[in-house]
C-alpha cells in the first residue's frame, strides 16, 4: 500500500509485492505439460508423421481413369512410386488409386486391351503394382480391381488426372472425340464427363487468382511497407498531437453535437409549420396504422412533431450533461492528456503488442498444428463387403493378409475395402476429449498472453504514475521491471484471471456448435433457450474482459492476489461509476477519430498512388493485375497498426485512472501521505501537497 510517512527515496507502492495465486500458477504449468504431451502423441499418431519418411515420398494417389470427385485426396509431391501397404501405407485404397508417371492420352477399354499385347503393355501403366498376371481373364481382373474398366485422355491438375476436355465451336469434346466406350459396350457422350470435372475449373481459376496476387505482391510489397511505415508515424504523431490537442478535440466534438441538434430541432419546426393546412397532414398516427412506405409519415406534422420533442429532450439533457459534467469532463481530457506524457517517457511501450502478437501467433500455430495431428490420427480401417451372404460381413479386416485367411475360403466374393478412419484404442476413443483439451488450452494460454501484455503495461504507467518527480523517480527500464515483475510474482494471478475467461468462452464455443446443430431442428423453445443462453454468457464475456483488465491493473499497483485485485477495482469504479463513464466515452470518441482519420487518410492516399492518379509518381507506382490488392493490405495493416497504438494508449489512460482514484482515496496532500498526481491534475481539483515542493 502507500507509506505512512513520505519518503523522498519512495518509489510508489508498486516494488513491495509477493507471489500470488501460487496453485494456479501450478495448475498452469501442469497443464501446458499435458497440451505438450497432447501435441507430441498426436504429432507421432498422425497420418502426416507416418507417411513423413520414405512413405510420404512413396505416397501418391492419382486417379488414372475415372472423374476425381470419386475418389481420395491429391498426393503431395511426386508423381511415380509404387503404392505400399502397411502402417506407412496411405490411407487410400490400393485397387481404386494408383501412381502413374503420367496420365493417359488416349480411349481404351481393358476388354480392348487385352486383345493386344502392345495395347496392354501400354494399358499396363495404369494398373495396381500387384498385376502380374496378364493371362488373367478380364472379368477377374476387374473384379478384383487390378485395372480400371477403362482410360480416358485427360491432362494433369493439382496431382490428379482429369478429363481432357475442350470445346471445339461450341462441342464438347475429350481427346478429340464427343463419345466414348464405357467398356460395357454402349457409347456415351462426354458431356457425362463435365460433372466429374467441373470442379477442376474451379481449383484452375482459383490458382491463376492466386498466382496474379502473388505477382502483385512481388511488385508492390516494399510500397506496401512504406505505407505501413507512414500509418506508424502518423499514429504517433497522433498520440503525440493529444497532449495538446485532446481538448480541443474533445469540446469542439461536443460543440458539433449541440449545433448538429439545434439544426435538427429548427428543420423539424420549418417541417411542421410547412404542412399546416395542407390536406391529409392532420391525420393521426394511429388513424394512420403501419405503411411499408415510409415517406408516407414524412406528411404527416404529427410525425415531425414527435422528432421536434425527441431532439429538444436530447439537446436539453445534452446541456444539462454538460453543465453538471463539465469538471469531470476536464478530468478526463487531463487525464489524456496525462497518458500522452505517460506514453512519451516510455517509448518501447508502442513497441511491445508486437511481443503480445509473436506470442499470440505461437499459440495459434501450436493449436491449429495439434487440431490437425489429432484429426489426422485415425487409423484407415478396412471392412469386409460381400455381395452375398456372408458371416463376416462387416467385421474388420487387414488387406496385407486378407487373401490368405478364412474369410476368402467361406465367402469367395468377399473383399477387404477400406471403410471408414477410426480406431479401437483408448487413444482413439478419447479423440473427442483431446480436441475439447485443445481448443480449452488454446483459449487459456491466448488469453494468458492477453493478460501478461496489460499487466506489464499497467506496471509500466504505474510506475510513471507512482514516481513522485516525474520522470526522474521511474525506473531506468520501466517497461522491462514490470514485465519481470509479472513473471516472477504474478503469474499464477494471471493464469487464475485467463482461466476464468476460458472457461466462459469454451462455453460460447459449445453453445455456437450446439447452435449449429439444432438449426435444422424446429423445437422452438430449445431455439429460444439457447438464444438466451448466447446472450447471457456473451454478456458474462463482456464483463469479465471488463473485469479482469482492471483487476491486472490493481496487480500491477499493489501486487495484490487476482480475487483481491478484482474487488477493489470493481467497488473502486462503482464509487466513481460517472468519472468512469464520462474518461470512457472520451476516449472511445478519440480513438474512434484517430482510427478514421490514420486509416482513411492512408488508405486514400494508397489508393491515389496505386491507381496511377498522381501525376508526380505516375511513372513510380507498380503495374498491377488487381489494384485494390496493395490498397487492402494498406489499409488492413494501417487499422492493425492504430489499434495497436491506440491499445496501449487505451491501457495508459486506464492504468492512470485507478491510479488517479487510489490516490485521491488514500492520500490527503499531507506530509505523511501527499498527492503523486501530476501538477496540472492537483490545480484541476483544487488539490495541494503540504509542505512538499511540486512535482
Amino acid at each position: 500500500g502507500t507509506p505512512q510517512k513520505y519518503d523522498p527515496t519512495f518509489k510508489g507502492p508498486i516494488y513491495d509485492r509477493g507471489c500470488t495465486d501460487i496453485i494456479c500458477c501450478v495448475l498452469l504449468v501442469v497443464a501446458i505439460l499435458g497440451y505438450v504431451v497432447v501435441g507430441v502423441v498426436g504429432k507421432n499418431l498422425s497420418f502426416f508423421t507416418l507417411t513423413s519418411s520414405s512413405a510420404r515420398a512413396r505416397w501418391c494417389c492419382w486417379n488414372s481413369s475415372a472423374p476425381p470427385r470419386r475418389y481420395g485426396p491429391a498426393p503431395p509431391a511426386f508423381p511415380k512410386f509404387p503404392v505400399e501397404s502397411g502402417p506407412a501405407a496411405p490411407p487410400c485404397p490400393p485397387p481404386v488409386q494408383i501412381c502413374v508417371s503420367k496420365c493417359p492420352d488416349r480411349y481404351m477399354t481393358y476388354l480392348t486391351a487385352s486383345g493386344s499385347a502392345a495395347a496392354l503393355e501400354y494399358y499396363r501403366n495404369f494398373c495396381t503394382p500387384e498385376f502380374k498376371n496378364s493371362r488373367k481373364a478380364p472379368l477377374e481382373v476387374l473384379k478384383d480391381r487390378e485395372c480400371p474398366a477403362m482410360l480416358i485422355p485427360s491432362t494433369p491438375l493439382a496431382r490428379r488426372c482429369f478429363p481432357a476436355i475442350q470445346a471445339k465451336k461450341g462441342v464438347i469434346m475429350v481427346g478429340n472425340e464427343t463419345t466414348y466406350d464405357d467398356g460395357r459396350g454402349r457409347r456415351r457422350n462426354v458431356t457425362e464427363l463435365l460433372e466429374g470435372a467441373k470442379k477442376a475449373n474451379v481449383v484452375l481459376e482459383t490458382r491463376q487468382l492466386a498466382m496474379k496476387i502473388f505477382e502483385d505482391y512481388t511488385v508492390s510489397w516494399y510500397w506496401i511497407i512504406i505505407g505501413l511505415v507512414i500509418a506508424m508515424v502518423a499514429s504517433l504523431i497522433f498520440i503525440v498531437l493529444l497532449r495538446f490537442l485532446a481538448g480541443i478535440m474533445v469540446w469542439v466534438m461536443i460543440v458539433m453535437v449541440i449545433l448538429v441538434l439545434g439544426y435538427g430541432i429548427f428543420h423539424c419546426y420549418m417541417e411542421y409549420a410547412k404542412l399546416k393546412g395542407e390536406a391529409g397532414s392532420d391525420v393521426s398516427l394511429t388513424d394512420l396504422g403501419f405503411q411499408t412506405d415510409l415517406r408516407v409519415y414524412l406528411h404527416l406534422r404529427q410525425t415531425w412533431l414527435a422528432f421536434l420533442i425527441i431532439l429538444c429532450v436530447l439537446e436539453l439533457v445534452i446541456v444539462l450533461l454538460l453543465i453538471f459534467l463539465r469538471k469531470r469532463i476536464l478530468i478526463a481530457i487531463a487525464l489524456i492528456k496525462e497518458a500522452s506524457r505517460a506514453v512519451g517517457h516510455v517509448m518501447s511501450s508502442l513497441l511491445f503488442p508486437l511481443c503480445t502478437f509473436f506470442l499470440l501467433c505461437l499459440c495459434i500455430a501450436y493449436w491449429a498444428s495439434t487440431a490437425v495431428f489429432l484429426s489426422t490420427s485415425n487409423e484407415a480401417v478396412y471392412k469386409v463387403f460381400n455381395e452375398s451372404a456372408c458371416p463376416f460381413s462387416g467385421q474388420t479386416c487387414q488387406p496385407e493378409t486378407f487373401n490368405t485367411s478364412n474369410v476368402t475360403k467361406l465367402c469367395p466374393d468377399a473383399q477387404c475395402l477400406f471403410a471408414f478412419y477410426g480406431g479401437e484404442t483408448a487413444y482413439h476413443k478419447y479423440l473427442v476429449v483431446l480436441q475439447f483439451f485443445n481448443v480449452f488450452m488454446f483459449f487459456w494460454l491466448a488469453n494468458f498472453v492477453i493478460a501478461l501484455g496489460q499487466v506489464t503495461l499497467a506496471g509500466a504507467f504505474a510506475s510513471y504514475y507512482w514516481a513522485f518527480k516525474k520522470p526522474d523517480d521511474m525506473p531506468a527500464f520501466p517497461l522491462f521491471s514490470a514485465f519481470g515483475r509479472a513473471l516472477r510474482y504474478h503469474t499464477g494471478s494471471l493464469a487464475f484471471g485467463s482461466l476464468v475467461l476460458a472457461v466462459v468462452q469454451v462455453i460460447r464455443v459449445t453453445l455456437e456448435y450446439l447452435d449449429h446443430r439444432l438449426k435444422a431442428a424446429e423445437n422452438k423453445f430449445a431455439k429460444f433457450l439457447l438464444s438466451c443462453l448466447k446472450c447471457c454468457f456473451w454478456c458474462l464475456e463482456k464483463f469479465i474482459k471488463f473485469l479482469n483488465r482492471n483487476a491486472y491493473i490493481m496487480i500491477a499497483i499493489y501486487g495484490t492476489n487476482f480475487c483481491t485485485s478484482a474487488r477493489n477495482a470493481f467497488f473502486l469504479l462503482m464509487r466513481n461509476i460517472i468519472r468512469v463513464a464520462v474518461l470512457d466515452k472520451v476516449t472511445d470518441f478519440l480513438f474512434f477519430l484517430g482510427k478514421l482519420l490514420i486509416v482513411g487518410s492512408v488508405g486514400i492516399l494508397a489508393f491515389f498512388f496505386f491507381t496511377q492518379r498522381i501525376k508526380l509518381v505516375q511513372d513510380t507506382a507498380p503495374p498491377l493485375n488487381y489494384y485494390w490488392v496493395p490498397i487492402l493490405t494498406v489499409i488492413v495493416g494501417s487499422y492493425l497498426i492504430a489499434h495497436g497504438f491506440f491499445s496501449v494508449y487505451g491501457m495508459c489512460v486506464d492504468t492512470l485512472f485507478l491510479c488517479f482514484l487510489e490516490d485521491l482515496e488514500r492520500n490527503d496532500g499531507s506530509a505523511e501521505k501527499p498527492y503523486f498526481m501530476s501538477q496540472n491534475l492537483r490545480k484541476l481539483l483544487k488539490k495541494t501537497n503540504k509542505g512538499q515542493p511540486e512535482a
